[in-house]
C-alpha cells in the first residue's frame, strides 16, 4: 500500500496504521516503528529534524529511538521508569512535571501518548512548553477518555464505568489491567488539549485526530462528537 502525499493524509495512511494498531501485541515492533516513522513525517512538516535535538518525554519504545537517530536527531527519551527500552539506551530518568532541562534548551519536544497518563496533564503540558526552545517545536498527542480506545487495554468497557471495565478484565484475564483509570489512567478529554493549546504562549501548527485523514479535522469542531470520533487528539505548536 502506497503512502498518502506528505501534508494530504487520507484514508490509505489511516487504513495503514489502523492494521498496525491491530497487531500491537503481538508484533509491537511493527506498530511502533510504523507509528515512529508517522510521527517522524508528521514532525517535518513543520521543523528539520537533522542536527536538531529531540527530547521524547514518556518515552517507551524503542522503535521511536532508532527513527529518530536515523533522521539526524539527537534524541534524548525521558521517562521516569528506568527500565524502559529508550531510556535504558542513553536515556534520562526524570518526571514530566520537573524536567531536568532549562527552560529554552530544546528544538523539538516530542510526547506520544503520554498526557492520559499523568494526574495534571495541563501542568505537564505547560513542562513541556517551559523546555522548548522560542521557535522551537512542542509535539503533543494522547487517547482521550471517551475515545474507542480511551480505557486501553479494558476498552471499550470504559464506556459503562472505568471500575467496571477494570473488574471485567480482572475476570477475564486473572489479574489487573495495567492502566487503571484514577491511578495510572486518567479521563482527559479533546476539549482539554484544545483548550491548553489556546492559552498556551504558542502558535497552534496542527489540532487534528492523529490517525484519522485531514478532513476530520473538522469534527474538532463540534463539542461531544469529537470526544467520541478524536481517538487521539494530535497537537503540534512552535513556542513563541
Amino acid at each position: 500500500m502506497t503512502r498518502d502525499e506528505p501534508g494530504r493524509r487520507g484514508i490509505r495512511r489511516s487504513v495503514r496504521l489502523f492494521r498496525s494498531f491491530l497487531v500491537e501485541q503481538s508484533d509491537p515492533e511493527r506498530f511502533y516503528s510504523e507509528l515512529a516513522g508517522d510521527s517522524i513525517d508528521l514532525l517535518r512538516e513543520h521543523t528539520p529534524l537533522a542536527g536538531r535535538t529531540v527530547l521524547d518525554v514518556g518515552a517507551g519504545p524503542s522503535e521511536f529511538a532508532r527513527a529518530f537517530r536515523a533522521a539526524g536527531a539527537h534524541y534524548v527519551p525521558v521517562d521516569h521508569d528506568a527500565t524502559v527500552a529508550s531510556v535504558r539506551d542513553g536515556g534520562v530518568v526524570g518526571d514530566a512535571l520537573r524536567l531536568p532541562f532549562a527552560d529554552g534548551s530544546v528544538d523539538v519536544v516530542f510526547s506520544s501518548n503520554m498526557w492520559e497518563h499523568v494526574p495534571d496533564p495541563e501542568a505537564v503540558a505547560d513542562e513541556l512548553l517551559r523546555v522548548t526552545r522560542p521557535g522551537g517545536v512542542l509535539f503533543l498527542s494522547y487517547t482521550n477518555w471517551l475515545s474507542p480506545w480511551g480505557g486501553h487495554e479494558t476498552s471499550p468497557w470504559h464506556w459503562l464505568g472505568g471500575e467496571r471495565a477494570i473488574a471485567r478484565y480482572e475476570r477475564t484475564h486473572g489479574h489487573p489491567p495495567k492502566n487503571r483509570v484514577g491511578e495510572t489512567l486518567h479521563k482527559v478529554s479533546v476539549r482539554q488539549g484544545l483548550d491548553w493549546a489556546r492559552g498556551a504562549d504558542a502558535e497552534v501548527l496542527a489540532a487534528r485526530p492523529r490517525y484519522l485523514p485531514d478532513v476530520a479535522a473538522h469534527v474538532l469542531r463540534v463539542p461531544g462528537l469529537r470526544e467520541v470520533v478524536t481517538w487521539n487528539l494530535l497537537l503540534i505548536l512552535r513556542r513563541r
